[in-house]
């Protein structure tokens, strides 16, 4: 799996909003990232060429089933790294922060190291 990090970004942010939205478009990413439309479309270019989204004609997004897959695994790193830190002590909003940071560059054996220590506590 090579994809960059703002990629991962993007498949995590339609997999937050396709739980509370009935669908997800580009407007919706933009103004959930605080980020440019023209930004949005780029990016959703790149996902759509990488088979990790598809759109339909009214403009609606999908993540494809590896899209899906990528989404699933950064979204478990984000909520369990930062429950992690929070139990350590760290406030939330740091928290939240530092695990979208982590979240990207942990390697999967560390990870997973991380989560079979929290499981048996």
């Amino acid at each position: 799996m090579n994809i960059n990090e703002s990629a991962e970004n993007y498949l995590e942010t339609i997999l937050i909003l396709s739980k509370s939205l009935p669908v997800v478009r580009s407007i919706d990413i933009a103004n959930e990232l605080n980020y440019k439309k023209s930004s949005v479309s780029v990016a959703m270019k790149h996902l759509r060429e990488n088979e990790y989204i598809t759109v339909t004609d009214a403009g609606f997004i999908y993540l494809t089933d590896s899209g899906k897959e990528i989404a699933e695994m950064i979204y478990e790193r984000h909520n369990l790294l930062t429950s992690w830190l929070v139990s350590l002590g760290v406030d939330n909003e740091t928290a939240v922060e530092d695990a979208c940071k982590m979240e990207h560059v942990i390697s999967k054996t560390s990870f997973e190291a991380i989560k079979k220590c929290l499981q048996k506590s």
